[in-house]
């Protein structure tokens, strides 16, 4: 739904009916809500309320008044995006060169819980984020702290890959894989290697899935590759619950930095993050099942209590722009507007055939099955994480 001027106007019909209709006042008001009405020019600004609650761009009288507004107010906060996960430091680089708007990078090793606690810990602060980068449990859990926004390739992004009503859109996503330190493990063919004695504490997750995205996916991954079906995750915790009970489960998080001490030898997460991890350890390896691929995309989102609501509007259509979406093809994630790219010929095939072209029947679980999961992941992951 777009924000109309109903209530602008009703605001002016009410000082206009208590008598405020010198020439004076209606200066002052429109120096004030640097609004456009009689007297004040023909060109109407955007006022601080109009960012917070514009749900496009038509809503700033097109891209040109975004970005303006967005440059106003100079900077942006972002939250759990690491330089090196699916190209984002190369994206904030190109964010801040193309507008110049500082780009306040905060805890970018940040679980999705963990931003939607900062954001509800900071509300009404300079320093609150701005715009959220959640994987799909997270997301489909808290769209009350949302703000609805659709940008302008919003009808270029498939029904299933984008809430109804804009509260999060899908961006990128990959396949669930193995990533291993060749030099001290044999390679995995399957996910029951894992449970050998060659991988004694040597496996560990991307966070807890309770809580983080990667996490949760990897649970979801389990639970296809030891025959399960998505709609019941308990074969996935299970298995799980073996590989800790084989003390083959390590309960640290793993980063890029975990790889390159070799604190965390085997991890199991995102394609491209552990491809990524090679460039910290030439010696990391990444393994893809040939069968039962499990897929999620993250989501962004707009804070409905954004401090710079303008810059995080424009941070989405950047985000959706095919420059951005090809930068998260370069690190090996998958773009939702791949297919549409591929299409109109606006992908960069280079970096499409690197990533080994575009995946069919990736399994990717919905949302009630995702809050089905979220339930049972509630009750059980404390037990395996501790046996």
């Amino acid at each position: 739904m777009k924000k109309t001027n109903s209530i602008l106007n009703q605001w002016f019909g009410i000082r206009t009916i208590r008598g405020f209709i010198s020439a004076l006042m209606a200066a002052m008001l429109c120096a004030v809500l640097v609004v456009s009405m009689s007297g004040c020019g023909e060109k109407a600004s955007v006022t601080d309320e109009r960012s917070a609650t514009a749900t496009s761009a038509a809503d700033f009288g097109g891209m040109d008044g975004l970005v303006n507004a967005a440059k106003a107010e100079g900077q942006i906060n972002v939250i759990a995006l690491p330089d090196d996960w699916s190209n984002w430091g190369v994206i904030i680089d190109k964010f801040q060169d193309t507008y110049g708007i500082q780009v306040n990078s905060m805890n970018p090793e940040a679980s999705s819980a963990e931003e939607i606690k900062a954001a509800k810990d900071l509300k009404g602060q300079e320093n609150a984020p701005d715009v959220f980068d959640l994987g799909p449990a997270v997301a489909t859990a808290n769209t009350d702290c949302f703000a609805p926004y659709k940008v302008q390739a919003w009808d270029q992004i498939p029904e299933q890959n984008k809430h109804k009503d804009g509260l999060y859109v899908n961006d990128y996503t990959g396949v669930m894989s193995i990533g291993y330190d060749a030099a001290k493990v044999p390679a995995p063919e399957s996910l029951d290697d894992l449970l050998g004695p060659a991988f004694k504490g040597k496996v560990a997750l991307n966070g807890d899935p309770t809580q983080a995205g990667a996490a949760f996916a990897a649970v979801g991954w389990a639970t296809l590759q030891e025959g399960g079906s998505l709609g019941d995750f308990s074969t996935g915790i299970d298995f799980f619950r073996k590989l800790s009970e084989a003390g083959n489960f390590l309960t640290v998080d793993a980063t890029s930095a975990t790889v390159a001490s070799g604190e965390t030898p085997v991890v199991i997460d995102w394609n491209y993050l552990n491809i990524g991890n090679a460039k910290q350890n030439p010696n990391f390896k990444t393994v893809v099942l040939p069968k039962n691929a499990y897929g999620s995309y993250y989501n962004q989102a707009i804070n409905k209590d954004a401090p710079h609501p303008a810059a995080a509007r424009l941070w989405q259509e950047f985000v959706y722009s095919p420059e951005v979406q090809n930068e998260f093809l370069k690190a090996g994630a998958f773009p939702v507007l791949a297919q549409r790219m591929i299409d109109d010929g606006t992908i960069d095939t280079a970096a499409l055939e690197a990533a080994g072209g575009l995946p069919e029947n990736i399994q990717t679980a919905d949302e009630a099955q995702i809050k089905k999961a979220n339930e049972l992941l509630a009750k059980e992951w404390s037990a395996v994480a501790a046996s």
